[in-house]
């Protein structure tokens, strides 16, 4: 039988998908002051930011699908393992400029963390593999230029 914070965090899976990409239904699962942070990226979302995510996965990958590995409640708090998937044929937006879809497909491991209380996400807080996935868009870091500006700044 599912938790109330288990049903409200399989919602918020469930609209974040592509096949649904329901963008106001999984903003509408977090609290007033609910939070949504990307925490590798450094990254918290807001009010009406909260859904940005969601948006950029849904024109990255169209076809995004969060396959849940293992899913456990304790009370109000629930920690998920999850593999994301999908194909990159969407633009992706980077600081440097845009990397333009190359048709890989993404297996990006990911752990979040989800807290809810009376029913609404209070704060969601989720881990991506990130060097796994940029690996998968072909990105690869350039040590050579941080050797040379680490050398320069001495």
């Amino acid at each position: 039988m599912a938790t109330d914070a288990e049903a409200v965090v399989r919602a918020a899976y469930h609209a974040a998908e592509g096949s649904v990409l329901d963008v106001q239904g999984f903003m509408d699962l977090f609290s007033e002051d609910g939070v949504f942070n990307n925490v590798v990226a450094a990254e918290s979302y807001r009010g009406e930011h909260l859904g940005d995510l969601v948006v950029f996965m849904g024109t990255f990958a169209p076809d995004v699908h969060r396959e849940l590995h293992r899913f456990h409640v304790m009370g109000n708090t629930v920690a998920v393992e999850l593999t994301i998937g999908g194909t990159f044929t969407g633009p992706f937006e980077t600081p440097a400029g845009v990397i333009q879809p190359t048709g890989a497909k993404l297996s990006i491991p990911t752990a979040d963390f989800w807290y809810v209380e009376d029913g609404k996400i209070k704060e969601f807080n989720c881990y991506v593999g990130l060097s796994v996935m940029l690996a998968q868009l072909g990105v690869q870091p350039d040590f050579a230029s941080a050797v040379t500006s680490s050398a320069a700044a001495n």
